[in-house]
């Protein structure tokens, strides 16, 4: 009689967002193992961008990002309120199976990634996997989205939808990868009601502990073989990204979004 493989490898760079979402799917998924990236530096970060979008706005956005960390001790009460209502932990089993690369785009990973034969894989909040990577890993890879695609690919999808007056789509998507930044197929996707005490800083935490069952739901199809593809909501396909700090305060003081 064949074995069955419900073996899930989860990729992801770390931090507190991941580690709730991965305890979620080890609560689960008893068969993980988890693989994680160093974070890329700031510097790298703001070089890329500022090819992109030019040093001005680069430069803006990592402002943000700055503040916004900052600002997450004014948010710390809000943060745990997020996780103790969803009955989640922030802090990583000491039991779960952890393997440290420099990248995942390292061939070191590929090979130990294909070692361990995995039915499919999970990554959440990791870099951008590229196209050798992909074609060396040999199962589904799925990806959690703080956004509702396509219209909120990218960064802060949660915090665009509530400035362009969306809040509709004020939600997160689990959907497959390939080579584009959040372009691939939907799998499911989860829309819920920000409280009046979040902000830019908890965003991302609210959209990742109110998705943890549209993730175990994707999981669960991959490793029952019943994957089903979904059409994107519709609409234009925006890759979005950290807004500038003069953006981000101007939307605080005239629309009271922070």
């Amino acid at each position: 009689m064949t074995e069955i493989n419900n073996r899930l490898l989860v990729m992801t760079a770390g931090g507190v967002n991941p580690n709730i979402m991965i305890n979620a799917l080890a609560a689960h998924f008893p068969d993980i193992h988890v693989f994680v990236e160093q974070p890329e530096s700031k510097s790298v970060i703001l070089r890329r961008r500022a090819r992109r979008l030019g040093w001005i706005s680069a430069a803006g956005q990592m402002a943000t990002m700055v503040a916004s960390r900052l600002g997450k001790r004014f948010t710390v009460r809000r943060s745990h309120e997020i996780i103790a209502e969803h009955g989640l932990s922030a802090e990583l089993g000491h039991t779960l199976p952890i393997t440290q690369f420099a990248s995942l785009n390292d061939e070191e990973c590929h090979k130990a990634a294909n070692q361990l034969k995995p039915a499919a894989i999970f990554t959440i909040s990791c870099r951008l996997l590229k196209p050798a990577t992909l074609q060396a890993l040999k199962c589904p890879i799925i990806n959690f989205h703080a956004g509702i695609n396509p219209a909120y690919r990218g960064q802060m999808g949660g915090y665009w939808a509530l400035v362009e007056k969306d809040r509709g789509n004020f939600g997160a998507t689990v959907h497959l990868v390939d080579k584009g930044v959040d372009t691939g197929a939907t799998l499911y996707e989860k829309r819920l009601k920000p409280s009046p005490s979040d902000t830019i800083a908890t965003y991302p935490l609210l959209l990742t502990a109110a998705s943890v069952d549209i993730a175990v739901n994707a999981v669960e199809d991959a490793l029952s073989g019943s994957l089903a593809p979904q059409p994107p909501s519709p609409g234009k396909s925006v890759l979005r990204f950290p807004p500038t700090i003069w953006t981000w305060l101007w939307n605080g003081l005239t629309k009271r979004i922070w």
